[in-house]
């Protein structure tokens, strides 16, 4: 608001904010919302829990709806969900869950098995995977150059394909993927494959940032060191200055935690997912940062190339 508006001090969130503009009329308004779970990436972003929080801060005459689901993990709503017990008109309706993702046309519960895989539900995971293994190739590999042979071999056409990793994928550059290095998403997306700047050229590739709310048909997901799997759950960690540090705060790590979400949910037909081998030379990617990751991953069933 300072930086696009000129106003100096706003203390309020875009959805505290939204529903003060239609709160002022005098009859009646409604807002209908569409929110994604799991989609939190960035600073500032409450997710559905802030609509609930603003809505149980400011709105108290509002008439709410909601789904039954919201208690899921991805939701992040579940302590301000608590909340609208004392809000004193409040509807439960299970009919307004979206439960089908219409994201692949192949497979419409890849956003399952990925909430699965992030939630380290192995067995729900292996049994996902099993339903749509036919219909919706996903293959492990060690090798990038492996990965894009088979990217290459999977489209038909003008299918298009490329490569995301996270933003926090920094120890990625011996692999000729900087993160630092923006990808501008009009040339990347829309571009054909003559042109270095499109995604079928697989050098530029892209992050959370610039790929959430759109697809590709064939996607690589490069998976780096800042989301490591242990017996102990999740460790999330961020490279800075010349080492890895530990996300400690909740937050932060909700943010890398659905960065994954959006890496892996961008394919439409099937995708790869790359765990480097690691360096035995290198302090910052030791094999034990990736083995973890790819072992896990093969646990659930799926194959290698």
């Amino acid at each position: 608001m300072l930086r696009k508006k000129s106003v100096p001090n706003f203390n309020i969130s875009e959805p505290e904010f939204l529903i003060s503009c239609l709160d002022r009329h005098a009859d009646w308004a409604v807002i209908v919302c569409l929110v994604g779970g799991g989609q939190e990436i960035n600073i500032g972003e409450g997710g559905i829990s802030e609509w609930i929080d603003a809505l149980n801060r400011s709105y108290p005459d509002w008439q709410i709806y909601i789904s039954s689901r919201l208690t899921d993990s991805e939701y992040g709503a579940g302590k301000v969900l608590e909340d609208l017990s004392s809000h004193s008109h409040v509807t439960i309706n299970e009919n307004l869950h979206l439960a089908v993702s219409m994201r692949s046309f192949r497979a419409e519960n890849v956003s399952q098995l990925v909430k699965q895989i992030l939630d380290l539900d192995l067995e729900g995971a292996r049994k996902t995977l099993s339903e749509l293994n036919e219909k919706y190739p996903i293959v492990l590999t060690r090798d990038l150059a492996k990965a894009k042979d088979w990217l290459r071999s999977q489209a038909r056409g003008t299918e298009r394909y490329g490569i995301v990793v996270s933003s926090q994928a920094e120890r990625l550059k011996p692999h000729a993927i900087d993160v630092r290095t923006p990808v501008n998403p009009v040339d990347w997306f829309l571009n054909d494959k003559h042109d270095v700047r499109s995604s079928y050229y697989l050098e530029d590739i892209g992050t959370e940032f610039s790929v959430q709310g759109l697809e590709l048909d064939w996607v690589c997901v490069t998976w780096d060191a800042d989301l490591r799997y242990s017996t102990d759950g999740w460790q999330h960690w961020k490279f800075h200055g010349s080492r890895w540090m530990r996300i400690n705060l909740p937050h932060r790590q909700l943010y890398l935690k659905n960065a994954y979400r959006v890496l892996l949910t961008r394919a439409r037909q099937g995708m790869i997912i790359v765990l480097p081998e690691g360096n035995v030379r290198d302090p910052t990617r030791s094999q034990q940062f990736y083995d973890s990751t790819f072992e896990y991953l093969r646990a659930i069933g799926f194959g290698t190339f």
